[in-house]
């Protein structure tokens, strides 16, 4: 039996309410989510265009917050964009990440920016690799400079990710993970907790199985990655902060535990990672 929407406290680390999927009804959805349980939310800024948004989200809304940074796809060419244009990362800053980090610094004195991100690497597009590793090492050291958590994406670049992870050892968060139950132990010893989302209540999503019942509650954040991954039932559809309801069920049936465990715990878990107050 389905508890959605829940009473919470849901706090989604990892949502991009600045897209345009949110568009026509942005404010509508956002100004509702309290009402469904929902007490936090991270927003997410991928490259300089976003950024602006994503912090005006979070001083609109006292329990939004953000997180500034560049994600490796903003790195994709012009010519491999397909009919999407170029992230400013290239049509403003013509590949200078450096540049562009440069330009995004004041947003982190704010004290609405949460952390460093999102970013990462991403091997899944054809984004060039020196220049995205150098990045992402580059927005690593930031968030050591800075004191702040880094929320990093990882899609089918583990071991370069690990490595530069181990590396550095940086607090933060791993954002829909997809790695073995046997890295999330260590990275999450290191001080790194683990994301989940819509995906891991996927029918055939075995290995987020295993990694849910390997770490602790501690080590574990709910996100949406909203407008995408949308959790069952409602797989494929436009998915908001509230539909973490599903995923803390689900979580809370593989640990044996009453949802609102999941939640509070969850909640603390976030609060802490983002330096909040309880």
């Amino acid at each position: 039996m389905s508890i959605y929407p829940s009473q919470g406290p849901i706090f989604d680390t990892h949502a991009h309410y600045s897209s345009g999927a949110f568009n026509a009804d942005r404010e509508a959805v956002l100004d509702n989510l309290p009402a469904k349980g929902v007490v936090g939310v991270c927003e997410q800024a991928t490259h300089s265009g976003d950024a602006p948004r994503c912090l005006a989200l979070a001083h609109a809304y006292p329990w939004v917050w953000a997180a500034i940074g560049i994600h490796p796809e903003s790195l994709l060419p012009a010519d491999k964009c397909g009919s999407a244009p170029p992230a400013p990362t290239i049509s403003v800053y013509g590949g200078d990440w450096a540049a562009e980090m440069k330009a995004l610094a004041p947003f982190y004195d704010d004290p609405k920016v949460v952390a460093v991100g999102e970013c990462g690497l991403d091997y899944h597009w054809p984004v060039p690799k020196e220049a995205q590793q150098a990045l992402f090492e580059a927005e690593i050291r930031l968030a050591l400079e800075l004191d702040k958590p880094i929320v990093v994406h990882d899609r089918e670049a583990h071991a370069d990710v690990y490595a530069l992870l181990k590396k550095y050892k940086p607090k933060g968060i791993l954002h829909c993970y997809s790695g073995s139950a046997e890295d999330a132990v260590w990275l999450a010893r290191q001080g790194i907790l683990i994301g989940f989302g819509g995906a891991a209540t996927f029918k055939g999503a075995k290995r987020a199985a295993k990694v849910i019942d390997a770490l602790p509650l501690e080590s574990i954040l709910l996100e949406t990655d909203c407008p995408y991954m949308a959790p069952e039932p409602v797989r494929g559809t436009r998915c908001d902060s509230s539909l973490i309801a599903y995923v803390g069920e689900y979580i809370a049936q593989r640990k044996g535990l009453d949802p609102e465990t999941v939640f509070a715990q969850t909640a603390a878990n976030a609060r802490r990672v983002f330096h909040l107050e309880p």
